[in-house]
């Protein structure tokens, strides 16, 4: 293993080990504590732009597999873990995780204290690094820390969009058949506003009996809303994605000029966030986000809990109650964890009820907008 070096914006100066890609990069660290599904996470683009902390503490040992990659490529600027495993054994991998960090261009960095990296971010917040496995001065790396633009100044949504649209033709994973079913062709078709869609967002939405068409983020809300009218498509469904939501100053325009449409509209993550600040609500920062597979959210009338999979650093403001009601809410800081527009068959939720390898108790979301949509 070949030695790296990493520099926070606090000023801690660490060595440890390296796998993976080689090379200077800079991005945020942010940690998560899902037990599973660590390829999943490495590949969701809603991690551009960032370095991942896995506060599980064996990595690797289950290898890669093409069925399980959230989207085409690895997104995340690097992952930081206490062990890694080259040698995996599970009956479905096809790979080592060395092998495919090295492939996209992705850091790996273990033989680390990564609980201390977890309570430092849990206590300071998150935070800009930078790792290299060819700088080892704790002033260079500072310089070129401080020379390299934030992740809130980097419009990442125009790297992991869709170029072209597309019709996904897949659905839920089958375990009898050991992959994922094919799309049955629908009468109700939705329009999937891609700003790093997940794989299995889509799979969930054709799981749940429609049609669906991904457009880029560049996508023109006139042409939406005359195929609506048209009936040619009966909703459309905002994805999650990476960055800071307030950056997105274009795509926010466009969004503004469907909410009055009464069009059908379900969006999660970024989506969510993007409906807030269309609507005049602009979301802020939480100090480490929130990342795992283990967050409890409960419905506040009827105080029905599920157990979620959440990936954010952004929220929604409290006031956004003067416009919507909530649906859901984190029953760890009590942040606003999904809404539903008053008059308008708008609703969103800031959770991840397709996760996978999960949670699997948010998915009834779905069938809910599919039922608005038909």
């Amino acid at each position: 293993m070949q030695k790296v070096w990493i520099y926070l914006e606090n000023g801690t100066f660490l060595e440890a080990d390296s796998f993976g890609a080689t090379g200077t990069t800079v991005g945020e660290i942010v940690f998560n504590t899902s037990l599973t599904g660590y390829q999943e996470i490495i590949t969701d683009p809603s991690y551009a732009g960032q370095f991942v902390t896995f506060t599980m503490p064996e990595i690797g040992n289950v290898g890669v597999n093409e069925d399980d990659m959230e989207s085409a490529q690895a997104h995340c600027k690097g992952v930081l873990v206490r062990n890694y495993h080259h040698e995996h054994s599970n009956f479905r991998s096809q790979g080592d995780l060395d092998t495919l960090l090295k492939k996209y261009n992705v850091v790996g960095i273990c033989n680390i204290d990564t609980r201390f990296l977890t309570k430092m971010l849990r206590d300071e917040g998150a935070m800009m690094m930078i790792a290299s496995t060819e700088i080892f001065s704790k002033e260079e790396l500072a310089k070129e820390l401080a020379n390299s633009p934030r992740i809130e100044e980097i419009n990442y949504i125009k790297q992991v969009s869709t170029k072209e649209s597309y019709i996904h033709k897949y659905g839920a994973w089958n375990h009898e058949k050991m992959a994922y079913n094919k799309a049955v062709m629908s009468d109700k078709k939705v329009v999937v506003l891609d700003f790093g869609v997940k794989r299995n967002i889509l799979n969930e939405l054709v799981e749940s009996g429609l049609e669906v068409e991904v457009v880029p983020s560049t996508f023109k809300a006139e042409e939406l809303i005359e195929r609506f009218n048209a009936g040619e498509i009966g909703g459309i469904f905002l994805s999650n994605g990476p960055g800071d939501p307030l950056t997105l100053v274009e795509e926010k325009k466009e969004v503004q000029k469907l909410l009055d449409k009464n069009i059908p509209i379900f969006a999660i993550c970024l989506g969510h966030q993007m409906l807030s600040i269309a609507h005049g609500y602009d979301t802020y920062k939480l100090k480490f986000g929130q990342h795992g597979g283990n967050h409890p959210v409960a419905n506040p009338e009827t105080m029905v809990v599920e157990i979620t999979a959440q990936n954010h650093n952004y929220n929604v403001p409290d006031n956004i109650t003067e416009i919507a009601e909530v649906t859901h809410q984190n029953l760890f800081d009590n942040t606003i964890e999904g809404v539903r527009y008053k008059g308008k068959p708008i609703f969103s939720v800031q959770h991840h009820p397709e996760a996978s390898p999960g949670p699997h108790e948010s998915k009834y979301i779905f069938a809910e907008f599919a039922k608005i949509v038909k």
